[in-house]
């Protein structure tokens, strides 16, 4: 005797109209589909990660790949093994399914699915042994309508339905239709039950689940270009966090410039209990290797710095326009140096305020401060070469000007090397320095804002020390390209003498 199939359905008594078999027989046998084709793919990718754990890997680059294959396996199925047929989120069925004149039309015939029935969207695509898809993957081009598609833009969508699900078990299911004919496929409208269910859900330590009911206008953000910066600005609870982990997501999906074996993503929060409450979110959306920390976690000093004990530094030190003094702060040690002449080897040479100023401009923009230097240095070479009549080879009067102690420290003097530490410590420490960097600022906020220990660093400080290092980049960028090049011209000099040698041998 055949034991009876346990339903996937569990619907609660007041939403017993809804287990009318003519609405969910459909999504009964594709969930029991979803189910075989689930085992299967766990036993083919345990298989396969068995065997190439055993795979033997005599050389670096093949011990490497193989590593690469078993973690890459691995996080699949920890992937799988996360869910049941929960994978499932919804399903859509496209306007004119199985009609010749809708040829086109969003869904069509999606790598194996049956164009004539629904087609189920699912957290990783999934197909069966016969190449059948069974689940789209939600971050797909062919999954968007489902996110996407409003009565005023159906994106080809005649119905569109999502689950509610709890241990498993659909709870309660909510359709949507867009088109007449959407009715016919035995829609259950009951003024959309699951989202306001959801909406209503009490709060716990750890985010919702809420990808099955993502709207329109956070997909479009998803799923925005990742060219360029994106900025999201909302108030509490207008679902920034939401965007923000699901385009993590969707970008390790559809990035070429990320993924498997290239590049990666670090999602900032902005402190541990907000990354604790988030954790689940991205592992159940099929990603694992994204990187988390805080803020505290990017600068050094994140670890040991305590929370700003007075309210009021704290909320300063909050205000955008004061993280922003950063770039002024940096721009008062960016100032050309005085007209001056060089006494060369070669004659003398008169650098003009003009001659400065290009040399200053040399850097390309958005180039660190502490990096820019060797740059300028390298365009007032090439100033002077010219003004010499090129007569000089470049590397001789490079050597030479290093020499000039006079030049060198006008330069310095003009473009100094700067500490981020000290930096930012001296925003606290001189009053008349942060009037400069912040004119925003009254006189009683600068005073509250100054304190005997200007490098006492609390959280507060955090944000000002990440924004002074990208600005100013490493201090011994300098000393480092200087060393570089007398490698290279060391090198250089010894390849000529040792083709001197042989010519002379011979």
């Amino acid at each position: 005797m055949t034991p009876e199939k346990t339903s996937v359905f569990a619907l609660a008594d007041p939403l017993s109209a809804k287990a009318d078999p003519t609405l969910i027989g459909t999504d009964e046998d594709h969930f029991a589909a979803i189910a075989a084709g689930l085992e299967a793919s766990v036993a083919e990718l345990s298989a396969r990660l068995t065997t190439t754990r055993l795979t033997r890997a005599d050389h670096g680059q093949t011990a490497l790949e193989r590593d690469l294959e078993v973690h890459r396996l691995s996080a699949r199925l920890r992937a799988l093994s996360r869910f049941g047929v929960d994978l499932c989120l919804g399903r859509m069925v496209t306007a004119g399914a199985g009609d010749p004149a809708a040829e086109g039309a969003v869904g069509g015939s999606v790598d194996g699915a049956d164009a004539d029935g629904p087609m189920y969207v699912g957290r990783l695509g999934l197909t069966d042994a016969d190449g059948r898809r069974l689940l789209l993957d939600w971050r797909s081009p062919a999954a968007e309508p489902f996110f996407g598609a409003t009565h005023g833009n159906p994106m080809g969508l005649a119905s569109r339905r999502r689950y509610r699900w709890t241990r498993g078990r659909v709870t309660d299911y909510w359709d949507e239709v867009f088109t007449p004919e959407g009715l016919e496929g035995h829609a259950a409208l009951d003024d959309q039950s699951a989202f306001i269910a959801s909406l209503g859900g009490s709060r716990s330590t750890r985010m919702r689940d809420v990808l099955g009911t993502i709207q329109a206008d956070q997909d479009a953000i998803i799923r925005a270009g990742s060219r360029g910066a994106l900025v999201v600005d909302g108030g509490p609870g207008t679902g920034k966090t939401v965007v923000a982990l699901h385009r993590t997501a969707y970008l390790l999906y559809a990035d070429p410039r990320l993924g498997h074996r290239r590049g990666g993503v670090l999602f900032v929060g902005p402190h541990d209990a907000y990354l604790a409450y988030v954790a689940d979110v991205l592992p159940s959306l099929g990603e694992e290797g994204v990187r988390t920390c805080t803020v505290a976690d990017l600068v050094p000093e994140g670890a040991s710095a305590p929370e700003e004990a007075d309210p009021d530094v704290a909320r300063l030190k909050a205000r955008a326009d004061l993280v922003g003094g950063i770039e002024t702060a940096v721009a008062f040690y960016e100032e050309t140096p005085p007209p001056m002449d060089i006494d060369t080897d070669w004659g003398q040479v008169h650098v003009s305020e003009l001659d400065w100023a290009a040399a200053f401009d040399a850097p390309a923009p958005g180039t660190p401060h502490n990096e820019a230097r060797e740059t300028i240095w390298g365009d007032l070479v090439w100033i002077v070469h010219e003004r010499l009549g090129g007569g000089v080879e470049p590397e001789r009067l490079d050597a030479s000007l290093r020499e000039d102690e006079a030049l060198t420290s006008a330069v310095y003097r003009a473009w100094p090397t700067i500490e981020p530490t000290d930096l930012v410590g001296d925003l606290w420490s001189v009053p008349a320095y942060l009037r400069l960097c912040a004119p925003g600022l009254s006189w009683e906020e600068i005073r509250t804002l100054q304190r005997a220990q200007p490098q006492a660093w609390t959280r507060s400080d955090l944000p000002y020390l990440d924004a002074a290092r990208r600005r100013l980049g490493d201090p011994d960028a300098s000393r480092r390209e200087r060393r570089r090049r007398a490698v290279l011209a060391y090198v250089a000099m010894t390849r000529a003498t040792r083709q001197l040698v042989v010519l002379t041998s011979r």
